[in-house]
């Protein structure tokens, strides 16, 4: 009898043990069921895509929340607006490839410019930025971050506080030029060159493809940084979210990239080229008669120095005659036809520096010119 009720009871406690099991596993599908219906007004269970929704950077409940960058930091629209007064007049800088420029201060007493053009959010933006913001360099203006919200893309930049070099280059009547006398501008030269030795100079070599005194600007102490690296790039990828960049003519790209819109190292230095041209004149490239071509390139600058008109007056005084001499000569060799003629960025480095040694030595012993005419000595002597 004992036996019997053992077995029974031990019966009854593993029908037990099967009916909680049971029990536990209908419980635990209807809270899954539950938290589930929690996120239902998204779309998705991801709660990520809440947070995308919040910030305009999605155009659909169904669309994938776009993942951010690794080390560039991701503005919000109100901070960004708060930072230019909303976007005012007076705080815009200028127009590049990229659109609008304003300066801004952000919250922390950072400033900043920012650049803005319509557009929808793009991952492409997202993961260039995340790119190009690891590429750092005391000669390359830092990228820090970007925005996608209301229809616009945005990206935020170090704020150089002496701007272009076109407003301290071109006779405008600005006090400013009076102190770039030839050593300072072969010291820009070179900061800008080394900038775009290093872009050169990655794993996966960076073309600028949009390099011009307007992209070369100078901090309080006159240092060269370069800015828009890589933007070229990035428009590339994004091309289709906002306007089509400007087809206006640019006298510093390389005749050899024509129609193809391929660019290169060799077109970058080229580019480079037209502004040291632009050093050693003082004036825009765009208004030098009948420049395009390498022969036209040639004939002017023949025909300028035996004028004694080819070297800013500015620089009168301020300059040795072998100084200068190599100097144009560099000019004239990152400017050479074929493209594979040319010295690559990592030379052009060199070759700077060794002129602003021997430039620095030359007037510490006392040499100076005041006229200067080499004539078409400069392209028959080696």
């Amino acid at each position: 009898m004992s036996t019997s009720f053992a077995a029974i009871a031990g019966g009854a406690g593993g029908v037990l043990a099967v009916l909680a099991v049971v029990i536990g596993f209908v419980w635990f599908c209807m809270m899954q069921r539950k938290n589930l219906n929690k996120n239902s007004d998204t779309g998705s269970s991801d709660p990520s895509t809440v947070v995308e929704l919040k910030r305009g950077g999605a155009s659909s409940s169904a669309a994938p929340p776009l993942s951010g960058p690794h080390g560039a930091r991701q503005f919000t629209m109100e901070e960004l607006e708060q930072a230019t007064k909303h976007f005012d007049e007076s705080t815009l800088i200028g127009y590049g490839s990229f659109g609008l420029v304003y300066t801004g201060f952000l919250g922390d007493g950072t400033v900043v410019a920012i650049k803005r053009r319509t557009g929808v959010p793009r991952q492409e933006l997202i993961e260039e930025v995340a790119y190009l913001s690891g590429i750092q360099h005391r000669n390359l203006v830092t990228l820090l971050g970007y925005c996608q919200e209301s229809g616009y893309q945005m990206l935020v930049f170090e704020h150089v506080p002496n701007g272009s070099m076109c407003n301290h280059l071109y006779d405008t009547g600005n006090d400013l030029t009076t102190k770039l006398e030839f050593r300072k501008r072969i010291s820009i030269a070179l900061g800008a060159a080394k900038g775009l030795c290093h872009l050169h100079s990655q794993r996966s070599p960076i073309v600028h493809g949009n390099f011009k005194t307007a992209n070369v600007l100078v901090d309080g102490s006159f240092n060269a940084k370069v800015a828009d690296a890589g933007v070229s790039r990035l428009l590339q990828r994004v091309e289709d979210a906002g306007p089509s960049r400007m087809t206006s003519v640019n006298v510093f790209q390389d005749p050899e990239v024509g129609h193809t819109r391929i660019f290169s190292e060799m077109s970058d230095v080229y580019s480079f080229g037209v502004f040291l041209l632009e050093l050693l004149t003082g004036r825009e490239a765009l208004h030098i008669d009948s420049f395009g071509s390498n022969e036209s390139i040639l004939q002017w600058v023949e025909t300028h120095l035996d004028s004694n008109d080819c070297v800013d007056c500015r620089l009168i005084g301020s300059f040795t005659s072998e100084g200068m001499k190599d100097f144009i000569r560099l000019t004239l060799r990152c400017m050479s036809f074929p493209g594979k003629r040319r010295p690559k960025m990592e030379m052009v480095v060199s070759e700077l520096d060794q002129i602003q040694e021997k430039e620095i030595n030359l007037t510490v012993m006392g040499e100076s010119i005041e006229t200067f005419k080499l004539g078409s000595e400069l392209f028959t002597s080696k």
